[in-house]
């Protein structure tokens, strides 16, 4: 199954908003936050980490941590490849139809344990006096523009348990796609008769994607690879006298 290329009809009916939305849009928030990532690795590297609050209040904190972040990896790694990878790489494995009822089962299991994980993330760090005096308006934005695309991303899957012939998976890989090889218009044109849920999904995701080397967000891009292969630090005892 391939749905091909948009036809003219449908480049030709699409308005301002959808082109630059889903055509246009991409391409900036892609622009600003590979500049936005090298500047503050530029001008700002003390900054750039997450700003841990364990220290200030310790309880419930590893079981919010672990399920947001376990969640997330998974609903991250899911996207990239479910919507980077051609059909025709896993048409003879799995129908787009299947492969769209794998989706939903595994990343509704990880978006709730990640939507949980948030909820208790948030609670600490709006209710927690000290918490939250020591917060930063990004680190409060963050949360709450989390917790709007994660919500939108669990309705989207009652939305896509209505259709699981795969057709809507295979749209929105054929955006990813497009958006990669720079084609815009085609891109755009695939998301006109898509779900507004799912449309929202889509700008917000954008968004994210801009604005994150601007906040917390900027450690996603940051792993400590080079521990493995750090030498090992020598700590001799004090000897008591």
């Amino acid at each position: 199954m391939n749905l091909g290329a948009p036809s003219i009809q449908a480049l030709a009916s699409l308005n301002w908003l959808q082109i630059f939305l889903f055509g246009v849009y991409p391409y900036i928030a892609l622009a600003v936050a590979i500049v936005g990532t090298w500047v503050r690795f530029d001008l700002s590297q003390y900054s750039w980490k997450t700003g841990s609050s364990q220290m200030l209040r310790s309880k419930n904190m590893r079981w919010a941590s672990n399920l947001f972040h376990v969640g997330i990896i998974i609903v991250l790694l899911g996207h990239f490849f479910g919507l980077l990878t051609p059909h025709i790489l896993y048409d003879r494995f799995i129908s787009a139809g299947n492969k769209q009822i794998l989706a939903v089962v595994v990343g509704g299991i990880a978006g709730a344990f990640c939507w949980v994980g948030l909820v208790m993330l948030m609670w600490r760090r709006f209710t927690d006096d000290r918490i939250s005096n020591t917060s930063n308006f990004s680190d409060k934005l963050v949360l709450v523009l989390l917790f709007i695309q994660l919500t939108l991303g669990m309705i989207t899957i009652f939305t896509s348990a209505q259709h699981l012939d795969g057709l809507t998976m295979l749209n929105f890989a054929g955006w990813a796609q497009d958006i990669t090889v720079l084609r815009p218009l085609q891109a755009a044109a695939r998301i006109e008769q898509a779900d507004l849920i799912y449309q929202l999904h889509m700008a917000l995701g954008i968004t994210l994607i801009m604005i994150f080397p601007f906040t917390r967000l900027i450690h996603i891009i940051s792993a400590p690879v080079w521990y493995f292969g750090r030498r090992y630090q020598i700590v001799r005892q004090k000897k008591s006298q």
